[in-house]
């Protein structure tokens, strides 16, 4: 019986509702694949990310510059990964040396500032989308429902009669807009919120691990001179 109302609530529409609804699941479906491809993505990256840096502290420990390079890129779903990997290839020509200039050092800094900003971009991905499509939703369905509201109306003094009767179908009618619109925008607000958090965390966690590096190479570098 519900599928069948549903139908014929369908057929009732009007050709401007049923344009806001197409429109509304056009957003849901869009918004549902970037909920379900940025949670794999950050799933992975914290997975690789648990794993990779035990495994290149100890490389750094044995001054193994090269299989800690080799790690990150294995590891190439990390975050951690992407940003140490592009100071560790600055610090490479240097790997055996005991002494690190300077300007390696100031390089290498700016090279873990450039793939850290690059990174942020890319956990970024698609967040952009699922905020406009919380923000405007709600306003999409309100459009359908106003539209669907005067249509009723319109209906009711065409065919000269009064009373709630003659336009309940036709609010109800326009109400399942703002509805389905509340439905898409709800998940994609929480979402949003869900996963710029997380950037934010991530973002935390590379800002550290590239000034430990820095610090680690500070310190074998005074190490050498004293």
């Amino acid at each position: 019986m519900g599928q069948m109302n549903l139908v014929e609530l369908w057929e009732s529409m009007g050709g401007i509702a049923k344009g806001v609804v197409i429109i509304l699941a056009i957003m849901s479906a869009y918004s549902i694949s970037v909920m379900i491809e940025r949670w794999l993505t950050y799933r992975q990256a914290r997975k690789q990310s648990r794993l990779f840096t035990p495994a290149v502290a100890e490389c750094l420990r044995d001054g193994k510059i090269d299989e800690a390079i080799a790690l990150g890129e294995q590891y190439n779903k990390s975050h951690l990964a992407k940003v140490l990997v592009s100071g560790l290839h600055e610090l490479q020509a240097h790997a055996q040396s005991k002494d690190i200039p300077g300007d390696i050092l100031e390089a290498s800094k700016r090279a873990l500032e450039r793939a850290t900003a690059i990174n942020i971009e890319d956990l970024k991905r698609g967040l952009s989308g699922l905020a406009t499509i919380g923000s405007t939703a709600p306003f999409v369905g309100l459009f359908g429902t106003t539209i669907g509201i005067i249509n009723a109306f319109t209906g009711m003094k065409t065919e000269e009669t009064a009373g709630i009767a003659a336009v309940a179908g036709g609010i109800a009618e326009a109400l399942v807009a703002t509805a389905f619109g509340l439905f898409v925008a709800v998940p994609a607000v929480w979402m949003f919120n869900i996963f710029t958090n997380k950037i934010e965390t991530f973002t935390v966690e590379m800002d550290n691990s590239s000034s430990e590096l820095i610090d680690y190479f500070i310190k074998r570098r005074s190490e050498t001179r004293g």
